[in-house]
């Protein structure tokens, strides 16, 4: 008996194979996270590194309206987007609140509410009569000319009476190259035309664009018969798209993708100086889920077109359209005034 016990195959231990799998699941998901970590940081050092800051942004809090402190409407965000085709003296002129022949050639208001289901881009046509303060009327985009960023802040909050949180500029040649770094856009041209920027012809329908052409899509005015009225709708038509590409899981889900966007974007963006990488993705994750059904764009309603006394040709504000969607800001209502007014 004691023979057969001292004969017998030891039995072979079985390996572990679920500890194994767990450990091998644990180790891929650390690997995993430290790679997320590591490219959420470099695309923020790309970020932080290859924009310009706009060391002037805002000017002096005492003319300022407040931010609301409880509400809603301590939670929206409002930006105020420029976009420049860096024509006449350097853009750091205006970004450091001096006077130059500057002036920006788009200028939308960008409200995201508190509950981050819409993002609403409002156009305000750059030649509308208002008031800029110190200087009396003009064109708004004049305000730019006379005092840079900080007073085209200035003149738009006090038109609206709201506060802007953000300040963007955005190099048109910025929009060549998101285009090129998302592999085209794709806009559904309402109108066709030929544009002078580039000599290129669109279609009516839905087209693919590539940088140079996206370029001569939101340049052109001169084509039209309502000048930058049309102008101004191609603008926030390729907007819309560039957002839907931009939010698109197929982006969104691709790291290559996001980094080159994001490399290829920055050096053609002027921000303030709170609009750092930590205040882009904290909006971001709100926004996760946004698509371009979404993005709702329109123009400040107008009374018009009209002869200003020294002869100029202009664009007539509309006092009552201006008063509702300042008060819509400020309650952070903008979609039901939007929807009330027939605009959405």
């Amino acid at each position: 008996m004691s023979g057969q016990l001292d004969n017998a195959v030891p039995r072979r231990r079985r390996p572990n194979v679920a500890r194994n799998v767990l450990l091998a699941a644990l180790g891929l998901v650390v690997v995993a996270a430290i790679f997320s970590v590591l490219f959420v940081a470099s695309l923020a050092r790309s970020f932080d590194t290859k924009t310009q800051t706009i060391p002037s942004a805002f000017p002096q809090e005492s003319v300022r309206p407040p931010k609301p402190t409880e509400g809603p409407a301590a939670q929206a965000v409002n930006i105020l987007l420029l976009g420049s085709d860096s024509r006449g003296d350097p853009l750091d002129t205006a970004e450091q609140g001096g006077a130059s022949n500057q002036r920006s050639d788009t200028m939308m208001w960008v409200h995201i509410p508190a509950d981050r289901k819409n993002f609403f881009l409002m156009s305000i046509m750059r030649d509308t009569w208002v008031d800029i303060p110190g200087f009396g009327e003009a064109k708004i985009n004049a305000a730019m000319a006379f005092g840079g960023v900080p007073l085209v802040v200035q003149t738009l909050e006090g038109m609206f009476n709201s506060r802007i949180d953000h300040v963007a500029i955005v190099d048109f040649e910025g929009f060549r190259a998101i285009t090129d770094a998302l592999g085209g856009v794709v806009v559904d041209v309402p109108v066709p035309f030929t544009s002078v920027h580039g000599n290129y012809t669109f279609a009516a329908g839905p087209q693919e664009l590539n940088g140079d052409q996206a370029l001569g899509f939101v340049r052109e005015r001169y084509a039209f018969v309502d000048g930058d009225y049309q102008r101004v709708k191609n603008q926030q038509i390729f907007l819309k798209a560039l957002l839907n590409g931009i939010l698109s899981p197929s982006t969104m889900a691709n790291p290559v993708k996001v980094s080159k966007l994001v490399g290829e974007m920055s050096p053609y963006v002027s921000v303030d100086a709170s609009l750092d990488s930590a205040a882009v993705g904290s909006l971001a994750v709100g926004l996760v889920g946004i698509g371009g059904s979404d993005v709702v764009s329109f123009t400040l309603p107008t009374l018009g077109t009209g002869t200003s006394a020294d002869g100029q040709s202009i664009v007539l504000r509309d006092d009552a359209a201006i008063a509702a969607i300042g008060a819509a800001l400020r309650e952070d209502q903008l979609g039901p005034y939007l929807n009330a007014a027939g605009l959405w």
